[in-house]
């Protein structure tokens, strides 16, 4: 059968403009699409493959300037190379992916092929921050209050995009479906394949007058203050999520979440080994001999500890429950509190005499280091 001429198949004159052409293609296009025949689809689909057709032609000025020249024949110099043919351009896919859908998607010549679906509720992007912490707040807790960055509604257009007083309108190309189906002879056969609408990109509306404030996005960059509960126990490195913190969904989708990564500012006096906080305390040689009760800090404030008589250098002394609350379950870690001996130095001669008369008294049996190291010295020299 041959082919109808397609300015009349778009109803306009030759010298017709671009926008006059655009303007019957997109009121032919509505009214033939398969989707807004759903009893009469198969005719349907004819006519709008002949629209399209048209408008694919009539609608590019170089093919436009072949076709008024030459008509048809323009387009079958080669097996099938013009419109309808079966070397269709498969840029109009709009990508690989449609046509890896198109011969992969299933179903067989004849039928459809799949292909991407109209653009349905989206969940919103994850945002990211980071929040510095003291060493006791990430031990005990704390709560914060933050200001982060996002995409929200729009006040002005309430999140439509359009002016106020306006609404977003039907897809002309698509007929608001957010799909468009182009079927196609080949080889083999014919098929079909559903791809996203590429000019209201599967949202089934387009925007004319777009609101000024957003610029037709429908959703405008502005603060947020946010509070965040920082549990006790927290360490550094650790993530905390708030859940639908994050940006908007699109389409109705829900948002993300603000994930919030944990720095601890080291402490002067305290370590974190796992749920335990290590202190090390200097002590003079007498009080580690003799003994002595000292005043030293944890994470609840200053306590008495009892340094025992003889304690050895690098002793250590656990104080239970003094620790980091666990952060998964109930009760703390332990203060481990490590014993540095600090030997004088500078001595006075009169110093140096009483502690050498003093060392006189002393039995070897009583330096208990001393006494080992010697007797595997004797060992040593007797093996």
């Amino acid at each position: 059968m041959d082919k109808r001429d397609y300015y009349e198949v778009l109803g306009v004159d030759r010298d017709a403009s671009e926008k006059e052409i655009k303007k019957a293609y997109r009121k032919l296009a509505r009214k033939y699409h398969p989707d807004m025949n759903p009893d009469n689809q198969e005719e349907a689909a004819e006519k709008f493959k002949e629209v399209h057709e048209a408008y694919d032609v009539l609608g590019d000025q170089e093919k436009r300037s072949r076709y008024d020249q030459f008509g048809h024949a323009a387009f079958n110099m080669g097996a099938g190379a013009g419109p309808g043919g079966a070397g269709y351009d498969f840029n109009g896919f709009g990508g690989f992916e449609d046509i890896f859908d198109a011969f992969f998607g299933g179903g067989g010549f004849g039928s459809s092929f799949g292909g991407r679906q109209r653009a349905g509720p989206r969940r919103g992007h994850d945002l990211q921050m980071n929040i510095e912490l003291s060493f006791k707040e990430a031990a005990f807790g704390v709560e914060r209050e933050v200001t982060i960055q996002r995409w929200e509604d729009c006040d002005d257009c309430e999140g439509s995009g359009a002016a106020p007083g306006t609404k977003p309108v039907t897809c002309y190309k698509c007929g608001g479906t957010g799909q468009v189906r182009v079927t196609q002879n080949i080889a083999f056969g014919q098929f079909s394949t559903v791809t996203t609408c590429d000019n209201c990109k599967g949202t089934g509306k387009t925007i004319e007058n777009p609101c000024e404030t957003c610029h037709g996005k429908g959703k405008v960059r502005r603060p947020r203050k946010v509070s965040i509960e920082v549990p006790a126990g927290v360490d550094n490195g650790s993530a905390l999520r708030l859940a639908g913190e994050g940006e908007l969904g699109t389409q109705g989708g829900p948002p993300g979440d603000l994930i919030v990564r944990i720095r601890v500012r080291p402490h002067k006096v305290f370590k974190r080994e796992k749920d335990n906080v290590v202190i090390e305390i200097p002590i003079s040689f007498v009080q580690a001999a003799l003994g002595d009760e000292i005043e030293i800090p944890t994470l609840d404030g200053k306590t008495k500890f009892q340094i025992p008589e003889g304690t050895q250098p690098n002793a250590i002394f656990h104080l239970r429950n003094k620790g980091i609350p666990h952060l998964q379950g109930y009760g703390r870690g332990d203060q481990i509190v490590k014993v540095k001996v600090v030997i004088p130095t500078k001595l006075t001669e009169k110093q140096k005499e009483m502690l050498a008369k003093f060392d006189n008294t002393v039995r070897s049996d009583q330096y208990q280091a001393r006494k080992g190291f010697f007797e595997k010295m004797k060992d040593a020299f007797m093996g």
